[in-house]
């Protein structure tokens, strides 16, 4: 094995395409991925720069032997998954056409998987958020309650809205454009 380096980056379930672009970026430098282990940890091997393009698609475990086999016959190499994403990688070198440089044949697929994305991380990360969050933020009202835990959930506060806002606006829009 070669030369290998570990990186931490943060991405949203609603930043996979950022995700792609950077992971296309490093091989451009000269790193390939291989391997994704959550929730932030990116490990690269050396290899010869090239422009590479990375896709994401979230199957969130549902993925089969005939979407796998569909997927390696138009190209992509399959890289591992992770919390759900499934990772494919193909060279630049062999696309022919403007279909070859995507994981989806259309807008509709796209959009489902939007869908799917929103179902089932959107909706069981809103019902935390109102099932615990919210009332053990409630309570830090009462003066009972110690500084370690008034922090704790404040901070949790912060973050699950932070998440909720940031992910749904940008999941929608993603949705949009695709409409």
């Amino acid at each position: 094995m070669g030369e290998t380096k570990l990186k931490i980056r943060f991405y949203t379930i609603a930043d996979f395409k950022e995700e792609e672009i950077w992971l296309r970026e490093e091989h451009k430098k000269g790193w390939k991925l291989t391997k994704m282990v959550p929730p932030y940890f990116y490990h690269f091997e050396k290899c010869p720069p090239e422009d590479v393009i990375y896709r994401l698609d979230f199957r969130n475990n549902k993925e089969n032997e005939d979407y796998m086999q569909m997927v390696q016959d138009y190209g992509w190499e399959y890289l591992g998954h992770c919390v759900g994403w499934l990772y494919f990688r193909k060279s630049t070198s062999s696309i022919t056409n403007e279909n070859d440089g995507e994981i989806f044949s259309d807008n509709t697929s796209r959009a489902n998987m939007i869908s799917h994305i929103m179902k089932t991380r959107m909706l069981p990360l809103l019902i935390i958020f109102l099932s615990c969050v919210i009332p053990n933020t409630l309570k830090m009202f009462d003066s009972a309650v110690s500084a370690v835990f008034t922090v704790f959930w404040s901070l949790m506060l912060v973050l699950y809205i932070y998440l909720l806002v940031h992910c749904s606006l940008k999941l929608r829009a993603l949705k949009k454009d695709l409409e």
